[in-house]
C-alpha cells in the first residue's frame, strides 16, 4: 500500500517517473543495479536485507550511485542513524503529505541532502557514549574557519544556496568550501559530513 501510493503520487509529477519497485532488500539492490535511477525511496525495514545493507550494497558497488532516502515510520529508529551513515542522503517520515514527497525526491535529485537537524542531533546523541565529548578527530584541526563555518551551516540544513546568502559568498564559492569539507571528513555527501562532525567531537558553535 504504501509503495502503491508513493508511485501514484511521483508518477504524477510531470518532471519524474517511477521505474520500479521492490517488495525486498536484495530484490531492491538487483532493481537499483539494472535501472540506475537517480533516486531510490528505501524503507530501512525490508525482508531478506535491511535498508541499511540494501543501500550500503548499493552505494558501494555502483559507479555513480543513485541517491538513496531512507522511509521510516519513526524520526528517533534507530536504522535511520545507520542509515544515514551508510550513505543515504537523508530520511522521509511515511506520514510526509504528497508535497513534502515530491519536494525531497527533487531536493537530493540536484544534489543536496535531506537533513532534519533536529532529529540528526538527536540520533547522534544517542550513538555518543555518555560522559565527556568526543575528542576532536585529527580532521577538525585541519579546516579552516571558513569551512568550520560552512560546516556549522550545513549542520543547521541549510542549502548551498542559503549557506551562500548567509556567508555573503556566491555558490560556486560555497560548492568549493563544500567540497573541501566531504574530503577533509572522508564524506561521501554533506549528511555524512554532519554525522562525522558530531561524532568526532567538531565544534558547533563558533568560538
Amino acid at each position: 500500500m504504501v509503495r502503491t501510493a508513493l508511485r501514484v503520487i511521483l508518477d504524477a509529477e510531470p518532471d519524474m517517473e517511477v521505474v520500479g519497485e521492490a517488495a525486498t532488500g536484495a530484490e531492491a539492490v538487483a532493481v537499483v543495479r539494472a535501472l540506475a535511477p537517480d533516486v531510490v525511496l528505501m524503507d530501512v525495514r525490508m525482508p531478506e536485507i535491511d535498508g541499511i545493507r540494501a543501500t550500503e550494497r548499493i552505494l558501494a558497488t555502483m559507479a555513480g550511485p543513485p541517491r538513496v532516502v531512507v522511509v521510516t515510520t519513526f524520526e528517533n529508529d534507530a536504522y535511520v542513524y545507520d542509515a544515514l551513515r551508510a550513505g543515504a542522503s537523508g530520511f522521509l517520515l511515511k506520514r510526509a503529505d504528497p508535497d513534502e514527497l515530491v519536494a525531497a525526491v527533487r531536493l537530493v535529485a540536484r544534489g543536496d541532502s535531506l537533513l532534519f537537524p533536529a532529529a540528526v542531533r538527536s540520533l547522534a546523541a544517542a550513538h555518543t557514549p555518555p560522559g565527556a565529548a568526543p575528542a576532536a578527530a585529527p580532521w577538525v584541526a585541519r579546516l579552516t574557519e571558513r569551512e568550520a563555518d560552512v560546516l556549522r551551516l550545513m549542520a543547521t540544513g541549510l542549502s548551498n544556496q542559503e549557506v551562500g546568502e548567509r556567508l555573503g559568498v556566491g555558490p560556486q564559492t560555497v560548492k568549493t568550501h563544500v567540497a573541501a569539507v566531504l574530503a577533509k571528513t572522508g564524506s561521501r555527501d554533506r549528511t555524512q559530513a554532519v554525522i562525522a562532525a558530531y561524532e568526532g567531537g567538531f565544534p558547533m558553535k563558533k568560538g
